[in-house]
């Protein structure tokens, strides 16, 4: 799948900045139409609008009104996350300038872009979640990919790392960062009690054992997601080119 949206040699040089949540749903969208429907790519403003308030693959949902789209669009265009450009007809439409704007890749492009429209998740469900977009083999490649992003200071560890870690982006406003990192502290501390007051010792074998079982399921899981994500980038492919 050719995505339209990939970075040309002349595109904009522009550091990036915290975003608001309307900012970051707008922009998640326009990369993520960009990747799954490309045919239908750049955007109107009704298809952008559309797509921020669809029901998959968002949190939380939202009801943005056009003329909030089009308001968050002037502030995108004014830090060069955004371009309108004219398309068929002299409609207006827009793209996003996110590789440049960030200086990523594509796989870190995609990942980033999960996390824009879903806000924090488990790494199993971000690689499930992002594969929709661009393939990511397995939780190794992943992690590869987080390191690169940590790097450049563009993502956050909510927990630990492993198979169980939380991760987010870093493009949140200073207010929402720290309301963010005082709602997940609470519920690692509420998952750290109710492990301390979980079965006794005589049963940790049988605790092992389920341990494992249920790590087997969310892999499974996990892989099922991937290939539901995948079905649906060729629904929405073959929508596009049916409209």
């Amino acid at each position: 799948m050719t995505d339209p949206s990939s970075p040309a040699d002349d595109g904009p040089q522009v550091n990036w900045r915290p975003l608001s949540s309307r900012e970051r749903r707008v922009l998640g969208v326009l990369v993520e139409k960009a990747k799954t429907t490309p045919d239908a790519y750049p955007l109107t403003l009704n298809a952008l609008t559309n797509g921020c308030n669809q029901k998959s693959n968002r949190s939380p949902q939202m009801e943005l009104s056009p003329e909030e789209v089009e308001d968050t669009l002037d502030s995108l265009r004014a830090v060069g996350a955004v371009a309108e450009i004219q398309g068929a007809g002299r409609v207006a439409k827009f793209r996003h300038h996110l590789y440049e704007w960030l200086g990523i890749e594509r796989l870190e492009v995609a990942v980033i872009t999960e996390l824009l429209l879903r806000g924090e998740q488990s790494v199993g469900d971000l690689r499930a979640r992002a594969s929709r977009m661009e393939k990511i083999a397995s939780l190794a490649e992943l992690q590869t990919v987080l390191d690169s992003l940590k790097q450049k200071n563009l993502l956050l560890e909510l927990s630990s790392e492993g198979r169980g870690q939380y991760v987010t982006h870093n493009l949140y406003k200073q207010r929402e960062l720290d309301e963010l990192k005082s709602r997940f502290e609470a519920f690692l501390a509420t998952e750290a009690r109710t492990a301390s007051e979980g079965p006794s010792r005589s049963s940790s074998s049988s605790s092992s054992s389920t341990s494992k079982e249920l790590e087997a399921l969310r892999s499974e899981v996990a892989e099922l997601r991937t290939l539901v994500a995948e079905l649906q980038t060729t629904v929405n492919n073959l929508a596009a080119q049916l409209e």
